[in-house]
């Protein structure tokens, strides 16, 4: 067992959710909060199977996710 920390955004329809700090693509999707957890959960466990956990070893580990706002002149 291994912990990761996910990202999960609500949209106007859905939920997307997606892991912090590894190598790779790994996006999961739902109609809730519980169901893109799931997905993406789902997700990470298909792409260690297929690729090894290697593949999953970030250079360095992330210790804290922060949400910020900043203004930026466009």
């Amino acid at each position: 067992m291994k912990q990761f920390k996910i990202i999960v955004e609500k949209h106007p329809e859905s939920y997307v959710a997606y892991p912090v700090g590894l190598n790779g693509v790994i996006v999961g999707e739902g109609e809730t909060y519980e169901e893109a957890l799931q997905d993406v959960k789902s997700a990470i466990q298909f792409h260690i199977e297929t690729f090894g956990l290697d593949e999953f070893e970030a250079d360095s580990p992330v210790l804290e996710v922060f949400i910020a706002e900043a203004d930026v002149v466009i």
